[in-house]
C-alpha cells in the first residue's frame, strides 16, 4: 500500500509489542540503535502491562485514494493521504493526570533545531498545559545516545525566544540543565514516568 508521508519521511516498522518487549534476561544495549519511537513504545507497553499509566501512539487519521476489492469479503488500501498534520505523538493518562508528548530525534552534538517542531505542535501543547495536561518533549541526541525530557513550559521559552529573533535551536548545555536525563534501564527501556513525577511536583 502507498501512504503518501509528510515531508517526505517513510513509514516506521510496525511495533509488536509481544515480538519487541524485551524480557527480564535480554541485555539492556541488546536493543542499542533502535529509534526512539521503539524504546518509548517498550516502555509504555511496560507501563500498561504492569498498570501504571496508560499511555499510546496516537493515530493519524488519513483519506483513502484507491482501494481494491480482490473478493467480496476483502479490501485491500492502494493509496492514501495524512488527512491534516497531525499534533503530538503520545497522550494518556498517568495518576489522574493527562499526559501528552512528542519525541524528536537529531544527529546534531550540541544543539537540537527548533525546525523540528512545528507551530500546531507549540499551539497544542499550550492549550493541554491551559487544561492542567503535562505535556513535554522527548529530545534523543542519536550520536551522543543521549535522551532527555524537556518540558513543555521550557520548550515554550526558546521557540518564543526564536520568534523574537533568537536563536533557532536549544544549546545541549541549555538541556541539560533545564529537562530530565532519561537513562536506560531492562524494563521500562526508558523510565521516564520519573521525570513526569518531578514534573507533577513542580506544579503543586
Amino acid at each position: 500500500m502507498n501512504i503518501h508521508y509528510p515531508n517526505g519521511q517513510q513509514p516506521k516498522r510496525e511495533y509488536n509489542p509481544q515480538r519487541d518487549l524485551p524480557t527480564p534476561h535480554q541485555s539492556i544495549y541488546a536493543k542499542r540503535g533502535m529509534s526512539l519511537e521503539d524504546e518509548i513504545n517498550h516502555s509504555n507497553q511496560y507501563y500498561l502491562t504492569n498498570h501504571i499509566a496508560v499511555i499510546h501512539k496516537k493515530p493519524t487519521p488519513i483519506q483513502l485514494v484507491k482501494v481494491d476489492y480482490p473478493k467480496r469479503s476483502a479490501a485491500v488500501i492502494k493509496e492514501a493521504y495524512f488527512r491534516r498534520p497531525s499534533t503530538t505523538d503520545y497522550n494518556g493518562v498517568y495518576k489522574g493526570y493527562y499526559i501528552d508528548f512528542d519525541a524528536k530525534e537529531t544527529r546534531n552534538k550540541r544543539s537540537f533545531p527548533l525546525k523540528n517542531f512545528h507551530p500546531h505542535q507549540i499551539r497544542h501543547m499550550r492549550e493541554c498545559i491551559k487544561q492542567g495536561g503535562i505535556c513535554f518533549a522527548f529530545i534523543k541526541f542519536t550520536e551522543l545516545d543521549l535522551i532527555y525530557l524537556l518540558p513543555a513550559t521550557n520548550l515554550f521559552e526558546f521557540w518564543d525566544q526564536q520568534e523574537s529573533g533568537g536563536r533557532k535551536s536549544i544549546p545541549l548545555a541549555s538541556i541539560e540543565k533545564c529537562g530530565y536525563q532519561i537513562g536506560y534501564r531492562l524494563n521500562p527501556r526508558l523510565p521516564y514516568l520519573e521525570a513526569v513525577d518531578r514534573i507533577i511536583a513542580n506544579t503543586k
